[in-house]
């Protein structure tokens, strides 16, 4: 069975979801469970094995939209906290910047603070749902 630190799965998956989906990757190796950075658009230095993106030696580490925590998650948030704005929102996402006029939206609202902690809380689950999933288990959990 395949064990992996909480925090290194977590930060792996924020670099993979920093970009646009298929720009930045993480391998987790089915053996060692040692994760493996790339980078379509950075050269990150690392000595990454040549079959890492095998399927049968490597899982790959999703994107956050693969968990859907992208538009969905966002309103599923202003659904619960705003949803006088909820159509306002989604039209933010018809164009470019949806997510810092989201912030700025909050912001004004006073509810910057309760949308990180949604957000964080959200993608643990997600998180700890895939490795579920794909029976991984936690050296240790995210604090809650």
């Amino acid at each position: 069975m395949l064990s992996i630190d909480y925090d290194d799965l977590r930060n792996a998956f924020e670099f993979v979801s920093a970009g646009p989906p298929r720009e930045h990757h993480a391998y987790i190796s089915l053996v060692s469970g040692a994760i493996y950075w790339l980078s379509s658009s950075q050269d990150l230095e690392e000595d990454v094995p040549d079959n890492v993106e095998d399927s049968k030696f490597y899982l790959e580490v999703p994107h956050k939209n693969e968990l859907q925590l992208g538009q969905k998650m966002a309103l599923a948030f202003i659904k619960e906290a705003l949803p006088d704005d909820y159509n306002t929102v989604a039209n933010f996402f018809r164009k470019p910047s949806a997510y810092r006029r989201l912030k700025e939206l909050l912001q004004a609202q006073g509810l910057l603070e309760q949308w990180f902690s949604f957000e964080a809380n959200a993608c643990n689950e997600a998180l700890l749902e895939w490795c579920e999933d794909y029976k991984i288990v936690l050296t240790n959990t995210p604090a809650s």
